[in-house]
């Protein structure tokens, strides 16, 4: 996974104060989470979307990958992770997917929504998701 060499993402940001992001839509796989035995021996669906918050001033002036987080690298991460250890719950997912982004990536901070849209609801719906905003100590 390509991180960068000593970079340390600063909370200056753009001219305005805020940080930057780089947002990264519908991640998905099949997955083996949740609280029933037919979630976990069937599997179903699960979408992720990702959105970093770091200074983008360095990589845009320089022009550096080694600047930024690397998209790629950041989907596979994901990617991985959704196909990955089950968990009971999308809120245990999406913990694991920020804490593994926070320490893989130069970002202060991370949203992580982690869709399930094919949860065991006896009603219609749309979708489920939870979203979590993590950051830096």
């Amino acid at each position: 996974m390509r991180t960068t060499s000593g970079f340390v993402p600063g909370l200056a940001g753009s001219p305005s104060g805020a940080l930057d992001s780089v947002v990264l839509r519908g991640i998905s796989a099949n997955g083996y989470h949740g609280v029933f035995d037919h979630e976990r021996r069937e599997g179903q669906p699960f979408v992720v979307d990702i959105v970093l918050h770091l200074d983008l001033q360095p990589a845009g002036a320089g022009d550096e990958l080694e600047r930024t987080a690397h998209y790629g690298d950041l989907a596979d991460l994901v990617h991985g992770i959704i196909g990955g250890e089950p968990f009971d719950l999308i809120e245990a997912l999406a913990e694991t997917i920020a804490s593994a982004v926070l320490a893989a990536f130069p970002v202060a901070a991370v949203d992580v929504t982690v869709h399930k849209p094919k949860a065991p609801i006896e009603v219609p719906f749309g979708d489920v998701a939870v979203t979590l905003r993590r950051s830096r100590p």
